[in-house]
């Protein structure tokens, strides 16, 4: 510390006392070569303080070795060694400058303290990138190290920095470099204050680690402030286990509304459903590459065009289903049961000959990408919403269908009583058909869906066919809105358990409790009414 402190205040004076010999990076590279240690360490520190983000490729020819110094006018040149000549870059312009006899050039040297100092220069200088994500990592790798020889270059990044979370960033890192800096406490306490209105968990190690190293008054606001940040830290856990829930409710309702309508109308265990969602995500994987191969310019918008194809893919796919195997086993729900397991498997070894084991990807829209920060304790990716409004969007558009259209009516007739309705004049053969296949396509949008959140293979249905039986079973069988409320009931439990239980103990809590729950109300939250569900 003392000896950044001493570079600072000799960078200071070599300043004042060179004036224009450091106007520009050219000739504060050239001081590189001057001097001792101690003096490449003051230029190195000028080097940040320039800002100057060309100097990066300077300061890393000098650790690598690489930087050379003319003995003839004491210019410094990046080279690289070809026998007994070096190729010589001109470090001011990254532009080719000849080359040269190694006897004509003497190496820069440095030692393990240099090289800790250079890391650290590099990090300040990309402060000042075009790269908004690159200023941004930079700031980050500053905040956790709390590196005081960074505060000037901090400085003026802040006084030039446009983009509003980068600026945030900044400002964080600008208050734990002061921290470790010998800055008046003054100053240190409103450092505190910023760190404390950040609120991260990176603010809140540094406050906890200055307030057990520091003395009053620092050290009782440091713990003050960090028991602060880790309070609200609390609530944000609390805010993000619920959007974390009502997220994986989202999925879950994706993979379990087309069940609910095949098992609800038609009391068909179907096993292979978790199939249909696979054929669903290669299905958008298939779309994908056919556009990215013959239609490249519209490669962005290949997800939505994929979302119609499994539609079609999978709801035709079910009706063959339904025609060829399972109109023979109405009324036998246990023989369905063996019949769909066995035909998971057929599909699944299908999809593994035909597009091999390994896991396929289906890369996402740039619309789909990044993330929403609300604090430094609660953020939403941006797929993760698009999921959930998707689902309510095939939910929505479900319930129009079954309330307010011909084919939902006699759904619901069959459903209701089937007898009563074939006396009316229903084709209920028919609606089976189409139900199937209403609740296939289903499962192919939530193979779409899923292809932005999970691998894409040949074990993907089997990740969720278990979770949509316990949603359709939980929430009321064939009721959509059991569904849902099943669906989202299950998420947010799920999550609220994987921390103290894990991942499987929690589905086990989960499941046992499903269990007793049908127990008390065999039908679910929201049971059907109606003769022949009553019967």
């Amino acid at each position: 510390m003392r000896a950044t402190v001493f570079g600072l205040v000799m960078l200071v004076c070599l300043l004042a006392g060179l004036g224009p010999a450091f106007a520009g990076t050219a000739e504060l590279v050239n001081a590189l070569g001057q001097g001792d240690f101690k003096s490449r360490e003051q230029a190195i520190t000028a080097l940040v303080v320039s800002g100057d983000a060309t100097a990066v490729p300077v300061l890393d020819a000098l650790e690598a070795g690489n930087l050379f110094l003319r003995k003839t006018d004491q210019h410094v040149f990046i080279g690289k060694a070809d026998g007994d000549t070096l190729s010589l870059i001109d470090p001011a312009t990254n532009q080719p400058a000849g080359t040269g006899q190694k006897f004509e050039f003497e190496k820069i040297k440095i030692n393990n303290a240099l090289r800790g100092i250079i890391s650290n220069a590099k990090g300040g200088l990309t402060l000042f990138s075009a790269d908004a994500a690159t200023r941004r990592s930079a700031a980050a790798t500053i905040l956790k190290s709390g590196d005081a020889a960074s505060l000037d270059a901090l400085e003026k990044a802040i006084a030039a920095e446009k983009d509003a979370p980068t600026l945030a960033l900044m400002i964080e890192a600008h208050a734990a470099a002061l921290l470790n800096s010998q800055r008046p406490d003054a100053e240190k306490l409103s450092a505190i204050d910023a760190l404390k209105k950040e609120g991260s968990r990176d603010s809140s190690a540094l406050l906890v680690q200055l307030g057990s190293n520091a003395q009053e008054p620092i050290k009782s606001a440091a713990l003050a402030a960090a028991s602060s940040i880790e309070n609200g830290l609390a609530a944000w856990s609390f805010a993000q286990n619920i959007w974390y829930g009502l997220s994986l409710g989202s999925v879950l309702l994706l993979a379990a509304i087309g069940l609910a309508i095949t098992f609800g109308v038609m009391g068909i265990i179907n096993m292979a459903h978790g199939e249909l969602v696979m054929v669903g995500a290669y299905t958008a994987y298939v779309v994908q590459q056919t556009i990215a191969a013959r239609f490249p310019g519209v490669q962005n918008e290949a997800l939505l065009i994929s979302i119609p194809g499994a539609f079609i893919v999978t709801g035709l796919l079910g009706m063959a289903i339904e025609r060829c195997i399972i109109r023979f086993l109405y009324g036998r729900p246990l023989e369905t049961l063996l019949a769909t397991s066995g035909l998971s498997l057929i599909l699944q070894q299908a999809i593994r000959s035909i597009f091999g084991p390994t896991n396929k990807e289906v890369s996402a829209p740039s619309w789909m990408s990044g993330a929403i920060n609300i604090t430094a304790g609660l953020s939403f990716t941006v797929n993760r919403i698009t999921i959930m409004i998707f689902s309510v969007a095939i939910f929505a558009a479900l319930m129009l269908l079954m309330k307010r259209s011909s084919l939902g009516l006699q759904m619901r007739s069959v459903t209701q009583n089937r007898p009563m309705a074939r006396a009316m004049g229903i084709r209920a053969a028919w609606i089976d058909t189409l139900t199937f296949g209403l609740g296939s396509g289903i499962a192919g949008l939530a193979g779409v869906a899923l292809t932005q959140i999970d691998n894409v293979s040949p074990n993907l249905g089997q990740n969720y066919i278990i979770d949509s039986f316990l949603v359709v079973v939980f929430g009321g069988v064939g009721n959509l809105w059991g569904t849902l409320a099943g669906a989202l009931t299950l998420g947010i439990a799920n999550k609220f358990l994987e921390p103290f239980a894990g991942a499987v103990l929690g589905k086990i809590i989960i499941l046992v409790g499903v269990i007793l729950f049908i127990q008390k109300k065999p039908r679910g939250l929201f049971a059907l009414k109606g003769r022949w569900v009553e019967t």
